[in-house]
């Protein structure tokens, strides 16, 4: 198995989406990518941590490709909205891929070039991921349990 994190927004969203995704055997909400040690929720929207809501996806390569990982990741959010994604708005909803090794980083930048070869404004960060503080329980499968 293969670790890779994702920054689109609300963690909640990214992690639904990453669910469904076959080959993907676990996404777990967190955050990252900031200076403050052992962040909690309120830290994060409330202070200036510097962390981004998160997505720590575990998957088999076997199974799906982190390219195809990066084209699940490009089109659930708009990657050309500075921090922010919707009404959510701050730096911890920022646009973020946080690369685990050097071919995850090459590949990362590549599909970042594919999209402004289009045409497309892409603003998201790409950088080495970090320490991920798994975010509180309650984050954990948010829209799984909370359907209505």
């Amino acid at each position: 198995m293969k670790h890779a994190t994702f920054a689109a927004g609300c963690f909640w969203g990214v992690e639904h989406a990453f669910r469904q995704v076959e080959g993907v055997t676990d996404v777990s909400v967190g955050y990252t990518g900031g200076a403050t040690p052992d962040p909690t929720y309120k830290d994060v929207c409330y202070s200036d941590t510097g962390h981004a809501e998160s997505a720590l996806v575990t998957f088999d390569p076997d199974v799906i490709s982190y390219e195809k990982l990066l084209d699940v990741f490009w089109s659930i959010h708009d990657p050309s909205q500075l921090n922010r994604q919707g009404p959510d708005v701050g730096t911890q909803y920022r646009s973020a891929v946080f690369v685990h090794d050097e071919e995850q980083e090459k590949a990362a930048l590549a599909s970042k070039q594919r999209l402004q070869d289009k045409g497309q404004m892409v603003v998201t960060e790409i950088t080495k991921a970090d320490a991920f503080k798994q975010a509180e329980d309650y984050h954990q499968r948010y829209i799984e349990k909370n359907r209505r």
